[in-house]
Formats: C-alpha cells, structure tokens, sequence
C-alpha cells in the first residue's frame, strides 16, 4: 500500500484535533497539511491550538511546527499538496457545501465529517461495515462535478452510529417500526466540562437538529444507487429523541424494535456476533476485529468502561430482553469522536483507498 499525503481541513476544532490523533503515525497515511479559518492561520499548529487542545493524549511531536494554511484562501496550494483531504470545519451549511465541491473541483477528494452533503443525492454517507456498495455513486458525482480525481463522500451522524450498525444484522426479519432515545456526550457538541460547565449536574432534553438527522439520515444508509443517484429506503419507521447527558464521551441509544417475523433472541444475538463488513474483510487498518460486541452483564454497557472498545471502533450492546409494546429492546454505546465522527471518517478513507476510488 502507498503512503498518502492527507491534509485536515478545520484542523483545530475537537473534530479536527482527533483527526490529527488518527492520521499522526497511521500506517498508509502521511499527514503532510494543516488548514483551518483565517484566524488560525500562519500560525504554527501548537500555537493555533495552544489551551484548547483537547485530546486525552498529547499534541503529537511532528505536527506542532506545521504551518496552518487558510482553509478557504489557500485551496488550491492545499490540493495540489494532499491526496485528499478531511474536512471538519465550523462554518454555515452553504459555505461548507460551496468548500468541500471547491476542493472536489481542484481534484483533491474529499472526506467530511460535515453534514452539508448528507443529503445530497450523489455524495455517499457511508458507515464501512453497512453500505461500502454505495460508493459506486462516485462515478456519476465526478460526472456531474466534471472531474477525474475529485468527489465528496462523506460519513453519517454520530447519534446514528450506536444503534443502526446493531439493526442492520436484523433487517432479514423485517424490522417495522423503532423508537430510540440517544443520550449524546458533551464531545458532540465539541464540548468538554471546562468549556461548558453548565453540563455538570444537568441533562438538556434537545440538540438542535439530531431527532431528524436520527430519524432520516438511517433510510439513506439503508437506499440503494439507481440511476447514479442514492435512493432512501421507504422503511422501518424510526422515532427519535436525543438528549444531551453529562457524559463527556460516548453516545448511548435505548432503542425498541418491531419485527414483521419476530426472531427469537438466540437468533439476534448469533447474528451481532457473526456480523462483519467490508472493512473486516479487508482488514483496514482501524477496522476494529469484532464489530458489534454483546455483553451479558445486567449493568453493561457503559459510557466510561466501553466505549474506547476496540480503539473506539466497535459498538457495544447490552440488556436485549422482549418488551411489552414492541417486540424488543436493547441498549447499545459508540464513541462519538471515534466511530462516530473522526475514526468513521478515518475508516472511510481506508476503504476508499483499499477500492481504488483514491489513487
């Protein structure tokens, strides 16, 4: 496998940072650019992040004298100096969607971690072990950009993350109708306790659009490329509440299930553990081994002892009983920063360099 260059475009937000954690060090990646607002820039990375580095591990030694270049006023130095690019910036939704096909356009693909293009019909919202198929729509956005190199595909939103990977084995059955409450971590509003004390001893019961990311970004995942567009599934039905707890990493989903065929619980739980995806087969660097892991302990999981599972790539799931309203219920824990945010993007990237997309 090649080394390539990558730059982090929005390096100094949490998302950013994490990035930077990932990318330093990673065994086909060589992180060589740096770029974040006007504010940042032509500064040296520790400067551009001194006291508000946020990462549980130190700055890395070997980016802190990068130079920060101008997301925006240095784009094309940007592309001509990466093989592609993360993207992670802080900005209107307009303006991340006009940047993220401005860095397309100079044939520097694009990974993001952003919403903007979610939605967009051509971009592919990608969880690796789910629906890697979907990446064959890149063909028709290098179409409709007028590219050869250049695409945008971006990954899913965090709150997701926890509960579709543990459904997706149980589609055979027909899954109908599912309610699920998340209750999200401070990180995911790139948050910690120092910057927003106001969360310790407090629950905020509303994050400002995740009920309808929750509830529509699932039937995209779940679509299917036709005619060079992702078509959304028409079904299950989902509902969604997302709260904000006191947690600083890690987002928990309570979810209830119904089925057309109701599997008996032997059969979900055989089918989380055999479950596995493209990543697994071809063994990505940051694809965790095992996916989706059960635990049988009544009080499991939990935020703090499982959700740096597997290098925060796993999904953890637990107390899988039958209910009185649906026909199950379960909990189930990601890492928001990790497999939700920077580490599914991270995982994205290997797939597409793995499938020929990036070259």
């Amino acid at each position: 496998m090649k080394k390539y260059n990558v730059g982090i475009v929005g390096a100094t937000g949490m998302v950013g940072q994490r990035f930077v954690t990932l990318v330093e060090g990673h065994p086909w990646f060589n992180l060589t650019t740096l770029a974040a607002s006007s504010r940042s820039a032509g500064k040296p990375y520790s400067e551009a992040v001194s006291n508000r580095w946020q990462m549980p591990t130190s700055l890395p030694e070997s980016v802190k004298d990068i130079m920060v270049l101008d997301a925006e006023q240095d784009a094309e130095k940007i592309a001509a100096a990466v093989d592609f690019i993360f993207c992670a910036v802080d900005m209107k939704k307009e303006e991340i969607k006009a940047l993220e096909e401005h860095y397309a356009k100079l044939e520097c693909p694009v990974i993001s971690n952003n919403s903007a293009h979610r939605t967009t019909n051509d971009v592919p919202m990608v969880i690796p072990e789910i629906n890697a198929g979907h990446l064959s729509v890149i063909e028709a956005q290098r179409k409709r950009l007028g590219t050869k190199r250049g695409f945008i595909a971006v990954k899913s939103n965090c709150s997701i993350q926890s509960y579709v990977p543990a459904l997706h084995p149980l589609q055979k059955y027909g899954i109908q109708e599912v309610v699920t409450c998340t209750y999200q971590a401070i990180s995911g509003a790139g948050k910690n306790f120092a910057t927003w004390p106001e969360m310790l001893d407090n629950v905020i019961p509303y994050i400002g659009g995740e009920e309808e990311k929750s509830e529509q970004e699932p039937m995209k995942v779940w679509g299917s490329v036709e005619n060079g567009q992702i078509v959304a599934a028409t079904s299950p039905t989902i509902t969604a509440q997302c709260i904000r707890v006191p947690v600083t990493d890690g987002h928990l989903a309570a979810v209830f299930v119904r089925f057309e065929q109701k599997p008996s619980k032997e059969d979900i739980l055989q089918l989380w553990k055999e479950f596995h995806g493209r990543p697994q087969e071809l063994k990505l660097p940051l694809a965790p081994a095992q996916f989706l892991h059960y635990f049988e302990e009544e009080n499991r999981p939990q935020s703090k002892l499982d959700r740096d599972l597997e290098r925060g790539m796993a999904v953890s799931i637990g107390r899988l009983r039958e209910d009185t309203v649906y026909d199950y219920k379960f909990v189930c824990i990601s890492h928001n920063t990790l497999r939700g945010a920077a580490g599914g993007a991270v995982l994205l990237a290997e797939l597409l360099c793995a499938e020929g997309y990036i070259t």
